[in-house]
């Protein structure tokens, strides 16, 4: 069957280039493919083929083949041209991934050749540099190994050197050299170094040194002498002003601060606190009861510390303006023994106050314990939230055993001074007195609770 085609138009497929491959003629050629065959049509006119930008136009084609005539014949007559076209289609995009391949193919070649060629140069390269490295650093044989052997081994340079500058038995040589020179500084009495090391010597530095320590500790021995005579007058002047009762101050504030613990109380040194009075500190102490005693109230007792004579008046217009300037319903004031008025030794209630006497060279915390607590019962009694009836008896009975027991401690401490054999016993009695003295002030703050 022949089929004449006047007149074929192909556009080319997207992203393909118009016109056929060398290449690709090739490889359909050498693939053993039937391939059909294009022949002049009949009218004589020899068939053409134009590009015209992306269109393939193709005249006069005549393509001689009974399979692909058939085929082509069982189709409907207005579907061949379509099909033709598709087929051309078909036949060109074939034919170019044939040359693509081709050129894979070749690229592939080149940089199999290329790799062969850069390993070849590698191996070379590889074998020039283990040379180079065994002519340079191999063991024994190496450049390196023989150099540091010259240098360092056992015969070297540097171990004739070093034996030649430290050895001992020739004199020329640096240790020798050493030795002898350091002989001179440092051995014997006639060297150089026991000359400057002496410090009877005249011209040694240590001559001068101890020249310099001696007039140092001279002066110091004029300072001291000085700062004692300075400390002795101080002293003397304590004793004679206000001083002195800031020692006794120091000396009271243990004593206090260990009975108010005992009891739950507060203590706060207000010496040099200016109260509730405009401008006045008096009022050394002040005694903040527990609030487990006074039912939530706030209870004060005032303590003053008095180191020098007072007369009574003066005495109880200074209590009251303590009490009123620390906030207190009661005041205590603490005597030395030498400026104590006459008869209240060791504690006594006066005009609602306590006085007590404490000897600051021997203390007697038994006593202060004592007057603090009576100083706490009378501030207790002083509540007006209270309806209180105080036993004035059994309070006068308590005191005064409490005074005589204070007393045959005195007795008993000069006793303890004189009679060595028997401490003991004087120590058993001291115990049993301290404990008389505390049953009595019990006894005492019994009374207020019952009366309360």
């Amino acid at each position: 069957m022949e089929a004449v085609a006047s007149l074929v138009s192909i556009s080319s497929p997207p992203g393909r280039a118009p016109g056929g491959s060398p290449a690709a003629a090739r490889t359909a050629g050498a693939s053993g493919m039937r391939t059909p065959v294009a022949v002049a049509a009949q009218a004589g006119a020899a068939a053409r083929v134009f590009v015209e930008g992306e269109r393939i136009l193709v005249e006069h084609l005549l393509i001689a083949d009974p399979g692909l005539a058939a085929f082509v014949g069982e189709r409907p007559a207005e579907e061949r041209p379509t099909l033709v076209e598709k087929a051309l289609k078909i036949g060109l995009t074939a034919l170019m991934d044939a040359g693509v391949t081709v050129n894979v193919d070749a690229v592939r070649a080149e940089f199999a050749g290329l790799l062969r060629q850069t390993e070849a140069a590698n191996e070379k390269a590889a074998a020039t540099l283990d040379q180079l490295l065994r002519q340079n650093f191999a063991d024994g044989d190496g450049r390196l190994p023989r150099t540091l052997e010259s240098f360092l081994g056992d015969r070297g340079k540097l171990k004739a050197l070093t034996d030649e500058l430290f050895d001992e038995t020739k004199r020329d040589s640096a240790i020798g050299r050493m030795k002898t020179l350091l002989g001179s500084y440092l051995e014997g009495d006639g060297s150089k170094l026991a000359t400057l090391l002496d410090p009877t010597r005249m011209g040694s530095p240590l001559y001068q040194f101890r020249d310099e320590i001696s007039k140092g500790f001279a002066t110091l021995h004029e300072r001291i002498a000085a700062l004692e005579a300075s400390a002795s007058a101080r002293a003397h002047e304590r004793a004679r002003g206000t001083a002195k009762g800031a020692d006794f101050e120091k000396t009271l504030e243990p004593m206090l601060a260990a009975v108010a613990r005992g009891a739950g109380d507060a203590l706060d040194v207000t010496a040099t606190e200016i109260g509730a009075v405009i401008g006045s500190k008096k009022g050394d102490f002040v005694l903040t009861l527990n609030e487990a005693l006074t039912g939530g109230s706030e209870l004060r007792v005032v303590v003053e510390a008095k180191d020098r004579a007072m007369s009574g008046r003066a005495m109880r217009d200074e209590l009251r303006e303590a009490r009123t300037n620390r906030g207190a319903a009661v005041a205590l004031v603490v005597f030395t023994p030498a400026h104590a008025p006459t008869g209240i030794a060791p504690f006594d209630v006066r005009a609602g106050d306590v006085y007590c006497v404490i000897d600051p060279d021997a203390p007697d915390p038994a006593t202060l314990e004592a007057a603090v607590r009576l100083a706490r019962l009378l501030a207790l009694a002083t509540l007006r939230e209270r309806a209180v009836e105080v036993d004035a008896n059994a309070v006068r009975t308590a005191l005064t055993g409490i005074r005589e027991q204070l007393e045959a401690i005195r007795t008993l401490k000069s006793t303890l001074t004189s009679v060595n054999n028997s401490v003991k016993d004087v120590h058993a009695g001291l115990d049993r007195l301290r404990e008389g003295v505390l049953a009595r002030v019990a006894e005492a703050e019994q009374e207020l609770r019952a009366a309360c």
